[in-house]
């Protein structure tokens, strides 16, 4: 019993870090997203679904990355690279 929960430790302790620097860089993309986004929309009240996202970017950006990137894609406009 003893060796699956050592077993499930070490698996754990490896791929946190993975994880954590996943979501650091969708945080990271999302933001960049955010900015393109503000830039050329500058005044303009966004449709709901878009300033949701918008405002989610540091809690959810895994959900807000794709709304943004439709948003930007279907105005014509170049995305950011991914980091």
């Amino acid at each position: 019993m003893k060796a699956p929960l050592t077993f499930l430790t070490v698996c754990t302790s490896l791929v946190l870090p993975f994880a954590v620097s996943a979501q650091s860089a969708d945080v990271a993309y999302c933001k960049k997203l955010s900015a393109v986004y503000r830039a050329y929309n500058e005044g303009n009240d966004p449709p709901t679904a878009i300033a949701v996202a918008l405002s989610k970017c540091n809690t959810g950006a895994a959900a807000s990355i794709p709304v943004l990137e439709k948003a930007l894609t279907d105005d014509g406009i170049k995305l950011p690279k991914k980091m």
